[in-house]
Order: structure tokens, then C-alpha cells, then sequence
């Protein structure tokens, strides 16, 4: 193979250390070998990096560990692209609106506060297989269920828990903690959840096609009420929030991986370049991730320690000067 062919260690290498420019003409600037941005640019293209490739990098950190699988998506924000493929009209929870962008779906397995890794994802794209995140989120349940994994608990907003999901779920023999939506209907003759009085310790109420769950009501400090629904009737309230919190990891990953790998930064307008790029930063944050957790540092540190020679150089220069 030829020296001046880029390669997914060469691209996720760059996405990991550089900070804020992850276009191919960057990174053929600063490439150990001679590399042109064309070439990177038709390398992206032609690459296929798939879901499994994320599996196989995280199948170590989560067989044979108890833990738990929590779903959730995130939209890359493409509001100012006008041709960029696999962009469609969607709800951004960060804009609280309707926007264009990408949608992602994460699957993530957490075995405890720090110890976290994403195990599978899919990319939402209806023109193309007409399959709403809802079909996506069942796909990666089944995907789970073959890799022999059984998680504690699945956890997810209330975006998934629609009947179908629900019962998907408890086909495999799991439980789920997920928020529900105030208009659920239960119990007869059925009523809205959000009609019901659910004292603080919960309300076991049988919900209209599914079976009997418990509820809990939460409300927010901005005054905002929440329910939280679960098919293991046993637990206690604090236990489900306990739970509930668990989904903030995944939020990390969102954050983390936007804000460290480019995750939404890739500037090509191919569906397959950008599903190569998406993919390849899922790699390059479970890479770096897995050094956070050896060396126990922030991924602040881990971030200054790939700059400091640089400004320490640089700093040298300029006192000589």
C-alpha cells in the first residue's frame, strides 16, 4: 500500500489531537507523509466504516460486565448546508426545535458512573430505507441480544418508548426504565397518565396495550412534570431515578465526542463520506476514552497534553526572539 494513501489510523489519529480543523485540506497539511486533501477527501468517500467496527472496538470493555444499555439520539446541526446528503428536517433537543441536520442513535453500555462505552449506532435516514429511529432503536436491541449481552435495565427517553419498543424489550426477557409521554392512556376506562394521581411512592396502572408497569411523577425545578414508567414493578422511587440519571453518560459521549473527535464537523457533502466520518469519531472517542479511564484524566488533560509541547515550543521562540 502506498505511503500517500490515507488510513483510518491516520484519520483517527488526527481527529483525536487537533482541536478545531478537521477538514482533509487540515490534516494534509499536517500529515507525517506527504498527502494530499484530494486524496483524503476520495479515501472518505470510499471507505465503508460500519456499526460493528464500533462493537469490535468496544467488545472488550463491556462482555462478561453487568451493566446497563441506554438509547438516545443526537442531531448534528447542518442548518447552513445546502447539498450535504443524509440531512432531513428533524427535532433537536440542544435547539428545543424542528432543524436540519443528522440524526444519530446511540446504544451505550454503562457498567457505572466513569466506565461507559458506545456499542452501536445507526444514522437516520428515511429517503433512503424508510426506517423511523424507532426501527433503528429495535435493530440495535436485536444486535445486543445476539451479541449475547443482557443488560440490568434499558433506559431511554420517551421518544422510544412506544408500544412496539416496549414489547420488544420484554421479548428478550429485560426491563426498562423510560420516560412516558403525559397522554399514555391507562387503566379502565383509560385515562391519560397525566389525569392520574401518582402519589410520591409510585402507581402500578396497566397501560393500554403493554400490561402493568409502575409510574412515577417528577417534577423539575423549572417546574416541568415528567413521568417515568417501569416493567419492574418492585422498584422504589429512587431507584428509578437512579436509573433515569444513567442516561446522562450517553449525554457525555454527545458532548464529548462533538467536542474532542469533530463529530459534527465534517465538511464533505457525501452521504457516505459523512457516514465514514460519524463513524470513525465513535472510534476515536472510545480510543481516547479507554486511555481517560488507564491514566485517570480528564478529557480537559487529556486534550492540554497533546498542545502543551507545542505551545512550550512555540513559547521558547518567541522569549528568544
Amino acid at each position: 500500500m502506498s505511503r500517500s494513501k490515507c488510513s483510518r489510523q491516520l484519520y483517527c489519529s488526527f481527529l483525536e489531537v487537533t482541536s478545531n480543523r478537521y477538514s482533509a485540506l487540515s490534516l494534509s497539511e499536517v500529515s507525517p507523509y506527504q498527502l494530499s486533501h484530494d486524496s483524503i477527501s476520495r479515501w472518505l468517500e470510499h471507505e465503508c466504516v460500519q456499526p460493528k467496527d464500533l462493537w469490535e472496538l468496544a467488545r472488550n470493555e463491556v462482555q462478561n460486565k453487568p451493566g446497563v444499555l441506554v438509547f438516545d439520539d443526537v442531531v448534528i446541526d447542518k442548518s447552513r448546508s445546502g447539498k450535504t446528503e443524509l440531512v432531513n428536517w428533524q427535532y433537536s433537543g440542544a435547539k428545543h426545535d424542528v432543524t436540519k441536520g443528522i440524526g444519530v442513535v446511540n446504544a451505550l453500555w454503562q457498567t457505572s458512573r466513569e466506565e461507559y462505552a458506545p456499542i452501536d449506532y445507526r444514522i437516520w435516514n428515511p429517503p433512503e430505507d424508510g426506517k423511523t429511529k424507532n426501527n433503528h432503536f429495535r435493530e440495535m436491541l436485536s444486535s445486543v441480544k445476539l451479541r449475547n449481552l443482557n443488560p440490568e435495565m434499558v433506559v431511554a427517553d420517551s421518544w422510544y418508548s412506544s408500544l412496539d419498543n416496549l414489547k420488544s424489550i420484554r421479548s428478550y426477557g429485560w426491563n426498562w426504565v423510560m420516560g412516558i409521554r403525559s397522554n399514555r392512556l391507562v387503566n379502565k376506562p383509560l385515562i391519560a397518565i397525566e389525569k392520574v394521581e401518582i402519589p410520591t411512592e409510585g402507581l402500578i396502572v396497566h397501560l393500554k396495550g403493554y400490561g402493568w408497569i409502575k409510574v412515577f411523577r417528577f417534577v423539575t425545578k423549572n417546574g416541568r412534570t415528567d413521568y417515568a414508567g417501569t416493567s419492574q414493578t418492585n422498584l422504589i422511587r429512587e431507584q428509578v431515578k437512579t436509573y433515569f440519571e444513567r442516561r446522562w453518560s450517553i449525554e457525555v459521549l454527545h458532548r464529548e465526542v462533538k467536542q474532542t473527535c469533530g463529530f459534527a464537523r465534517c465538511l464533505a457533502n457525501t452521504g457516505r463520506a459523512q457516514r465514514n466520518h460519524i463513524g470513525l469519531s465513535l472510534l476515536t472517542w472510545t480510543r481516547q476514552h479507554k486511555r481517560r479511564r488507564r491514566d485517570a484524566i480528564t478529557m480537559y488533560r487529556q486534550k492540554w497534553e497533546v498542545i502543551k509541547p507545542a505551545i512550550q515550543a512555540s513559547l521558547a521562540q518567541v522569549m528568544r526572539a
